[in-house]
């Protein structure tokens, strides 16, 4: 290991105690300051501000770390922003403020080349199966053709973990006819809930992806 092998990225660029105790080499910086010239050499990981889309934030730092592995951090975890940041090519997804030992097992696992979603998405995965199996009849490429255009774009910002309150302010309407959208939306797709809208829009199928 070399004295420079993890980043954390973040709005603010503080370094959380936990963040210190699991990688005392590691550093900390702000989003607008990341430099590809300052980069790890094992893992970067990435705190989301929450009230930005997670794909724009994952793709902004993609652009400037290359290949190198990112986990994204959340500080109000949930199982689709969970998918929509695996959807953007992270490898890994974690609550902000887990434990040091946490940490230290999602380093081994992502940088052994595998994949971390945390124990809550993992079991509704494995044993809850039927309630994110994407319905055949949704599961295709023209899903988008059975929503009008303003439910494309709210279907599209939901699966990329983006708040309702956050989907109100781009499109400028109110939060309760976002909700509105989603309900229809879920409707017309014949699908129970934004972790199958995420699993839909990111063209893979669930069953697959647990085969793996």
């Amino acid at each position: 290991m070399t004295a420079f092998d993890h980043l954390f990225v973040s709005p603010t660029g503080t370094m959380l105690p936990a963040w210190s105790e699991a990688f005392p080499a590691a550093r900390s910086t702000g989003t607008r300051q990341l430099a590809s010239s300052a980069l790890p050499t094992a893992v970067l990981w990435l705190r989301l501000d929450q009230d930005l889309p997670l794909d724009m934030q994952v793709n902004a730092v993609r652009a400037r770390c290359g290949t190198l592995p990112i986990v994204v951090m959340s500080d109000l975890p949930q199982d689709d922003e969970a998918l929509a940041a695996l959807s953007a090519q992270a490898r890994g997804y974690c609550n902000s403020h887990a434990g040091a030992d946490v940490l230290s097992k999602i380093a081994s696992v992502v940088s052994q080349g595998g994949l971390w979603i945390g124990e809550t998405l993992m079991h509704r995965i494995l044993s809850v199966q039927h309630l994110i199996r994407v319905p055949e009849a949704a599961a295709r490429p023209d899903w988008r053709l059975k929503l009008t255009p303003r439910e494309v774009e709210v279907a599209e910002l939901a699966a990329a973990g983006t708040r309702y309150k956050e989907i109100a302010r781009q499109l400028m309407i109110t939060e309760r006819t976002v909700k509105m959208h989603m309900a229809g939306i879920l409707e017309k797709l014949g699908l129970r809930d934004r972790l199958q809208l995420a699993l839909l829009a990111s063209e893979r199928h669930p069953a697959v992806e647990v085969a793996n």
